[in-house]
């Protein structure tokens, strides 16, 4: 069911520290920062020639991320992203398989303008996984 690796998340505390490290130290290619208000999140995607990692920070006082950076205060992987062709038949394979879905269970628009759902870490070995339809 799941396709591609997209991206891997890592929280930062300082979105334009976390850009200038991976742009300036690695000479990655580094997207510019957008928000997105409806996830919470300011986010930066390094390029790779495999797959992508997406820098995010909290945007607000209620960024769902921010509870993580309370815990973990350097920063940390977030989620995995995992490709699949059918966001809807996705989340009802996972319903079957006993997967917990975050939120509403409804996909939403995620960073890339595609729907997205969130799936339990405790279901997942401890790793948050986003599910993103391509």
């Amino acid at each position: 069911m799941i396709g591609r690796l997209n991206h891997v998340a890592v929280a930062v505390p300082d979105l334009s520290a976390a850009v200038a490290l991976y742009r300036d130290s690695l000479g990655a290619m580094v997207s510019e920062p957008q928000d997105h208000p409806d996830h919470g999140v300011t986010v930066a995607f390094v390029e790779l020639p495999n797959t992508k990692i997406e820098l995010m920070s909290p945007l607000g006082a209620m960024s769902p991320i921010q509870g993580f950076l309370d815990r973990n205060p350097s920063g940390g992987m977030h989620h995995l992203c995992y490709e699949v062709e059918d966001i809807i038949r996705a989340r009802d394979r996972m319903r079957e398989a006993g997967a917990r879905i975050l939120g509403s269970e409804e996909p939403r628009i995620g960073a890339h303008g595609k729907p997205v759902l969130f799936l339990h870490p405790k279901d997942f070995n401890g790793c948050l996984i986003e599910l993103e339809q391509v």
